[in-house]
């Protein structure tokens, strides 16, 4: 800094003023420039019971000669002082950090996602999502919710609530989906739809899995602690709550089967979605059915 050259006086600072408005005695800096050049590179103290590079052996021989594999710095340090050698642990932590000797301690990083970052489709019965939340009654019996929801159009395919959440619970809105869409319940009726559920117990269940197989469907589950791969699913709850959970107190089961049922009916007809135009679910599946039609030159039912 002393030589720097001032830009509006054109002349060096030099190393009185630096050292005035610093607030740091010259003779500290003639001191550091008098020591040799190994010595102003090491670190102030004393060196300790051995220099850097015969200690770093002791810790190589330490790590390869122990009984277990991935010991940690304090370990390394402990099994030194038992040899003979003491030092500083943070000085051994040091020393194993610039000599890359130190215990892998962060986990793995999670493979890339193999999807494109896209949830939703461009035509409807491609895939579906379905989730589970949860409803408190008046009388403080907690109710689990199901649902499933199109994740083109956002439409609420089937809604269900109950008591208990196993996995003939969860599968209730799906089957009342494939039935109204697909038909009833046979073999393959719903071939080539996916499923996106999340890693709950009831949607990893093997009969859970293997009613959908059986329908024909993909199971297609979303990442582990990644809820945005549901998303569809979890932004209906969403709007579930915020417009019918969380403004009407239900007093029996019964009471909150019947409003899911009203509302899902409500919801597909008058929910407007942006992506689409502000049109409502029940607008995009006729209009993408209307399509359909016309595209296989077959008569279009008024």
């Amino acid at each position: 800094m002393s030589e720097t050259v001032s830009p509006s006086a054109n002349r060096v600072y030099g190393l009185a003023r630096v050292c005035r408005v610093w607030q740091v005695a010259r003779s500290t800096i003639y001191y550091q420039r008098s020591l040799p050049a190994e010595r102003q590179a090491r670190r102030p103290g004393p060196i300790g019971a051995a220099a850097d590079a015969e200690l770093i052996a002791e810790i190589r021989d330490v790590i390869e000669t122990a009984p277990f594999f991935g010991e940690g710095y304090r370990k390394v340090w402990a099994r030194l002082r038992l040899r003979g050698v003491r030092t500083a642990a943070r000085r051994v932590r040091r020393l194993m950090r610039e000599h890359d000797l130190s215990a892998p301690n962060r986990p793995p990083q999670r493979p890339a996602n193999d999807h494109d970052g896209r949830i939703t489709t461009d035509r409807v019965d491609e895939t579906w999502g379905t989730d589970m939340a949860q409803a408190v009654l008046a009388s403080g019996a907690r109710v689990h919710v199901f649902a499933t929801i199109d994740h083109c159009n956002s439409e609420c395919i089937g809604v269900h609530a109950a008591f208990g959440a196993n996995r003939w619970e969860a599968l209730e809105p799906v089957r009342q989906g494939v039935g109204r869409h697909f038909g009833p319940a046979s073999a393959d009726v719903a071939a080539g739809l996916k499923l996106r559920h999340d890693h709950g117990s009831n949607y990893m269940a093997e009969d859970f899995q293997r009613e959908i197989a059986f329908l024909g469907m993909e199971a297609s589950p979303s990442f582990v602690r990644q809820p945005e791969g549901n998303g569809v699913a979890e932004r209906f709850f969403r709007t579930l709550k915020e417009q019918l959970l969380w403004v009407r107190t239900f007093h029996t089961l019964e009471e909150l089967q019947d409003a899911l049922r009203a509302f899902r009916i409500w919801y597909n007809a008058n929910w407007l979605i942006q992506r689409h135009g502000h049109r409502t679910p029940d607008q995009v599946r006729v209009d993408q059915h209307h399509e359909a039609m016309a595209d296989s030159d077959l008569p279009v039912a008024a």
